[in-house]
């Protein structure tokens, strides 16, 4: 077993970590002020959300220099000393990079639209009439080009522009710039959306968005073997595919080792169960039991078939957990808790995303004015137009907006929760004076020491790593309770989702008097012996490791 695979990754969104020039937004700086927290915390790689040149638009998703860092985040030698400093704390860098698109304002780009027989033409993809197929963002997939009239296309926002793959000079010119970044020391790569790099030659009419032709598209596992042997073979790195609506199938293909592609592989499907039919932009509840069914299922088919995942509830594109499928009331800190467990004892590597250690919540921006993120507004300038009233569009923009996860982590109780002297990009939420680090440092039942246990746990517990899953009670509507086994033991983990007491019988097979208990971790201070017959609490959560 490779260590990555009992490695626990934090994210950080460095536009909101901690800014250490005192400015609206995070640097490096800040990040380097903070390891020596990471280091206690026990986390082993960070994940680092791009800060190389960018105009912005989306956030640093869409780069314009691959090989500078954002003025906004520091200098190259800022990221050297990142580096450097968490190597000496046992703690790698990942540096998160978007190749499957670039910015307009990337002077490929700018070459590419100066004219039809540029060199760098073929750089990106071009048409002389747009298909049907629509951009992730909303609107048409293409974009004209006045200068040469033809359309680009972008399955993002209109100011990034797709990459075109099948183009071998492409991939020439990105394998060097990630042997570059290698070179300088980074532990691994974060893939975003690459799964979309490959599209079909004809760009075919569809009767949906079009992400059926371009989603682990036809050539896409040939050109990730092509990086592996040109920039990952040899090398002691980290590598992980964020992938769009992609299949089970091809995360196993993606991450299994005989493949030489990923080391693993992010899939959204379990965080579209408040999408009803399919329609994030809709307030709703999330469905319980397909969210089980998604997370068994991907449990059991990456085991079976050889892969490994990435596991997560929050990101920078994602709400706060604890008020998606938690409480972020009165039951704040036992749910925050309880998702953290139920997470982290399946089979893959766990990712924690800033404050997410800390039970941070939604900031419940009820005005769009508040909202920076570039898919929001634009949704909601589409729905106004379509006809939905704003108090209808605020509902849904509350709940699934990315900037629930983007406003700044919450350090202590000073002005702006510590993140920075001056006011931050994006307002900090009301309820920071009391969801921080300071006032959790010293609180051994905080959220913040039970993320610690949980990541130490992962390297003393073989079983988290390398047990069978199989889930018991499918069908309950509250519990979600599952085993992972080994030879002659197993860890029994049970977990209420919702906010009323249950009680449940476990089978005789999986729980009995004669077996050797010993508990592993729970979320409440008080953990009654257990048997078959078990109540738990409003949004318990414990482990017993169990002996036949």
């Amino acid at each position: 077993m490779q260590d990555w695979q009992r490695s626990v990754i934090y994210q950080i969104y460095p536009k909101s970590f901690h800014s250490h020039a005192g400015n609206p937004t995070g640097d490096l700086l800040g990040v380097v002020a903070k390891l020596d927290y990471l280091q206690w915390l026990g986390v082993d790689c960070l994940w680092i959300t791009p800060f190389l040149r960018s105009p912005q638009r989306d956030n640093g998703y869409d780069i314009s220099d691959y090989y500078a860092i954002d003025p906004s985040y520091g200098t190259m030698a800022d990221c050297e000393l990142l580096i450097a400093e968490a190597g000496k704390r046992g703690i790698k860098l990942m540096l998160d990079i978007v190749v499957n698109h670039t910015s307009i304002e990337h002077t490929w780009f700018q070459q590419a639209r100066s004219s039809l027989d540029n060199p760098y033409r073929d750089f990106y993809i071009w048409r002389d009439q747009p298909n049907n197929w629509e951009s992730k963002f909303g609107g048409s997939a293409w974009e004209y080009e006045a200068q040469t009239g033809q359309y680009f296309l972008h399955l993002f926002d209109h100011t990034q522009a797709d990459l075109n793959w099948d183009n071998p000079k492409v991939r020439a010119e990105v394998f060097k710039m990630m042997r570059f970044w290698r070179d300088k020391g980074v532990g691994g790569f974060r893939l975003d959306v690459i799964n979309l790099i490959s599209k079909p030659a004809d760009f075919p009419e569809d009767d949906t968005d079009g992400r059926r032709f371009y989603t682990d598209g036809p050539n896409v596992h040939e050109y990730l073997q092509q990086m592996h042997r040109e920039v990952f073979e040899g090398h002691d790195l980290i590598n992980v595919g964020e992938m769009s609506s992609t299949s089970l199938e091809h995360c196993i293909r993606y991450s299994a080792p005989e493949s030489k592609e990923l080391s693993m592989t992010f899939n959204f499907h379990h965080l579209k169960v408040d999408y009803p039919n399919l329609q994030k932009w809709i307030r709703a509840d999330f469905d319980f039991l397909q969210l089980k069914r998604i997370l068994s299922d991907w449990q059991t088919g990456m085991q079976a078939g050889g892969g490994w995942n990435a596991l997560f509830w929050c990101n920078h594109d994602q709400p706060r957990v604890v008020s998606r499928f938690g409480h972020d009331g009165e039951h704040r800190v036992v749910s925050a808790k309880m998702l953290g467990t139920a997470l982290h004892f399946l089979q893959g590597t766990p990712f924690v995303y800033q404050g997410e250690e800390l039970g941070m919540t939604n900031p419940g921006f009820d005005h769009i004015d508040q909202y920076r993120d570039v898919e929001t507004l634009n949704i909601f300038r589409l729905k106004r137009e379509a006809g939905a009233s704003d108090a209808e569009n605020m509902a849904a923009i509350m709940q699934k907006s990315r900037d629930n996860g983007r406003t700044p982590m919450h350090w202590n109780t000073e002005p702006n929760a510590g993140f920075s002297t001056v006011e931050p990009w994006i307002g900090v939420p009301a309820n920071a004076q009391t969801i921080n680090v300071a006032s959790q440092l010293d609180d051994p039942d905080s959220v913040l020491h039970h993320y610690r246990r949980l990541i130490a746990l992962r390297r003393s517990e073989a079983l988290m790593s390398d047990g069978v899953y199989r889930q018991l009670l499918p069908e309950h509507l509250q519990l979600w309770v599952y085993v992972r086994e080994g030879d002659g033991e197993r860890l029994l983990v049970l977990n209420n989702f919702y906010g009323s007491p249950c009680e449940v019988e476990l089978p005789d097979d999986v729980i009995s008097e004669t077996m050797a208990q010993r508990l592993v971790i729970s979320n409440y201070p008080d953990c009654p012996s257990r048997n078959r017959q078990i109540f738990l609490r409003p949004y318990e959560s414990f482990v017993l490791h169990l002996t036949d």
